[in-house]
């Protein structure tokens, strides 16, 4: 695992490029360390996670089960259970960004993440059932629905890029030669924004896709009064005042 923080941006690549990423224990392990310690750090603004060599990740490192017992399989996934939930319950913004397969435990991380921008090349597939185990039942259903979980947990098929953006898995799709650069510009854009802002935002979507309007109107209500007391939210007021950030959507209303 590789984790590089440089002006509020954090930089974490899977690293078993030989292995084209296959999620095993120490791997789960440090991801979980790793996106605790980003989670901890004020000066992170934003992550994002991508990977060395062909493949984002294929999937679970099946060759470590050979000899153990059902125990030792119950704990591993226990392990890697915690890995997603620390890549999803870090407070900042996590940006996953794909090339080559992304396949079984390699969705469940995009999905953890808050969303992905994929190269054009990228494939998915969720083959658990057809390795003889039950996985990505959970985070996939909830992102694309009950129906269309089933059917590509089922047939355990390749799923292209394009595909993956209309059912929702990832949020753009973009040349493969242009992925570094389009996760670069967009890591740049979230970090210039308030941190408190940012993570009361994603604090609010999250909880509120727990719940009903009324209860998610008043989450938000909550957040915006945690803004309102640290009062930096004065900062973004002025910057738009002095024309720094983007009001091109609001220009021509407001002109007289």
């Amino acid at each position: 695992m590789s984790c590089v923080v440089a002006d509020g941006i954090a930089r974490v690549e899977l690293a078993r490029p030989g292995a084209r990423n296959a999620v095993d224990l120490p791997m789960c392990r440090e991801l979980r360390s790793v996106f605790e310690e980003l989670d901890a750090d004020d000066d992170v603004r934003v992550v994002l996670l991508s990977a060395q060599g062909p493949a984002f990740c294929a999937g679970a490192d099946l060759k470590e089960r050979s000899g153990r017992d059902a125990a030792w399989v119950r704990r591993r996934r226990l392990t890697s259970f915690a890995a997603y939930e620390a890549i999803e319950q870090c407070r900042h913004p996590v940006v996953a960004l794909l090339h080559g397969a992304v396949v079984g435990s390699g969705g469940e991380i995009t999905l953890a993440a808050d969303f992905a921008v994929a190269a054009e090349s990228t494939t998915f597939r969720f083959p658990e059932p057809h390795w003889g185990t039950v996985g990505a039942t959970q985070r996939l259903q909830r992102a694309i629905g009950k129906r269309r979980a089933k059917e590509l947990l089922f047939t355990g098929r390749a799923m292209a890029a394009a595909e993956a953006l209309d059912l929702g898995v990832v949020s753009r799709v973009v040349p493969d030669d242009l992925l570094a650069q389009t996760g670069a510009d967009v890591a740049a854009t979230i970090a210039k924004a308030p941190p408190l802002a940012i993570a009361l935002t994603k604090r609010a979507v999250d909880l509120g896709g727990e719940t009903d309007l009324d209860r998610g109107i008043r989450i938000e209500m909550a957040a915006i009064e945690q803004c309102l007391s640290d009062g930096g939210w004065r900062d973004g007021v002025d910057r738009f005042a002095r024309g720094g950030l983007d009001n091109s959507a609001t220009s021509e209303v407001e002109q007289p």
